[in-house]
C-alpha cells in the first residue's frame, strides 16, 4: 500500500448499487473493505478485503471494523450502502420487521460511524455517504418502515456532518430513485407500477421517472464516488443529493 492509496469501507456490497460501488472504487485505486451478509462471489482483487457479516448486530459490527483496523490503520471514506426492505402495509407490519429495518438502515449507521471515527482521525479526515432514498422525501403506500429509516438517516446525517466537520469528516446522503437491483425487482410487487411480470413493470416504472428509464448501478456509484472523493465535493457536506432521473420533479398529479 502506498502511502497515498486511500481505503473505504462500503457495506451492502454484494447487492446491486454496493457491488458497483466497490468495483468503480476499486478501479479508482482505491483500497476497498467490502462488507454484507451474502456472500459476495468475485471477491478476485488484490485491494480488495471482503467481510461476510451483519450489519444489524451491533456486536457483528464492531467485530467488522476490528478486522478493519487489522487491514489498514485509517478510512478515507465509509459508504452505509446495506439496506433492508419490508414492503407490506403498515397495519401488516410487525414490531419485529419494524426494529430489523431501523437495525439494518439506521442503527447501523450510528454505531458505524462511531466505530470508524478512530480511523478517520488516524487519516485527518474523510468522507461519509449515506445512501438513503427517494423514499425519504416522496413515498408510496406499503414501504412505511423502509421510508421511516430513510428519512431518518437524512436528519442522522445533517447531525453527523455538523458533530463531525471540526475533524474534517463530511458526512452526506445520496437518495437514489428507481435503479435497476434486486430490492427493486423484489419490491414490484406492491402494485404501485401495475399488474404484469417484472419486465413489464419495470417499463411502467420507466414512464413514470422524467428521463423515461430506470437507472443503472453504476450511475449511483458515480454519485456516491463523487461525495466521497475530497478533490470533488470538499466544500459539500450535510447534504441530501437526489438521483432519480428526475421522478421527484414531477408533480403527483400531472
Amino acid at each position: 500500500m502506498t502511502n497515498s492509496q486511500k481505503t473505504v469501507l462500503i457495506t451492502g456490497a454484494a447487492g446491486g448499487i454496493g457491488r458497483a460501488t466497490v468495483t468503480l472504487f476499486a478501479q479508482k485505486g482505491w483500497r476497498v473493505i467490502g462488507v454484507d451478509r451474502s456472500p459476495l462471489d468475485d471477491e478476485q482483487a488484490d485491494n480488495l478485503r471482503f467481510i461476510q457479516a451483519d450489519i444489524s448486530q451491533p456486536d457483528v459490527l464492531e467485530r467488522i471494523f476490528f478486522q478493519a483496523r487489522e487491514f489498514t490503520p485509517s478510512l478515507d471514506a465509509l459508504v452505509n450502502n446495506a439496506a433492508y426492505q419490508v414492503a407490506k402495509p403498515l397495519l401488516e407490519t410487525s414490531v419485529e420487521e419494524w426494529d430489523a429495518v431501523m437495525a439494518s438502515n439506521l442503527r447501523s449507521v450510528f454505531l458505524s460511524a462511531k466505530l470508524a471515527h478512530p480511523l478517520f482521525q488516524q487519516a485527518g479526515g474523510g468522507a461519509i455517504v449515506n445512501v438513503s432514498s427517494v423514499h425519504a422525501i416522496q413515498t408510496s403506500a406499503n414501504i412505511a418502515a423502509y421510508a421511516a429509516s430513510k428519512g431518518g438517516l437524512l436528519a442522522l446525517t445533517r447531525a453527523m456532518a455538523i458533530e463531525f466537520a471540526p475533524e474534517n469528516i463530511r458526512v452526506n446522503a445520496i437518495l437514489p430513485g428507481a435503479v435497476d437491483t434486486p430490492m427493486l425487482r423484489a419490491g414490484l410487487g406492491r402494485g404501485h407500477v401495475g399488474q404484469g411480470d417484472v419486465q413489464n413493470r419495470l417499463e411502467n416504472l420507466a414512464r413514470k421517472t422524467v428521463n423515461g428509464r430506470v437507472g443503472q448501478p453504476e450511475e449511483i456509484a458515480h454519485a456516491i464516488y463523487f461525495l466521497a472523493d475530497n478533490e470533488q465535493s470538499s466544500f459539500m457536506t450535510g447534504q441530501a443529493l437526489v438521483v432519480d432521473g428526475g421522478a421527484t420533479a414531477r408533480l403527483s398529479t400531472e
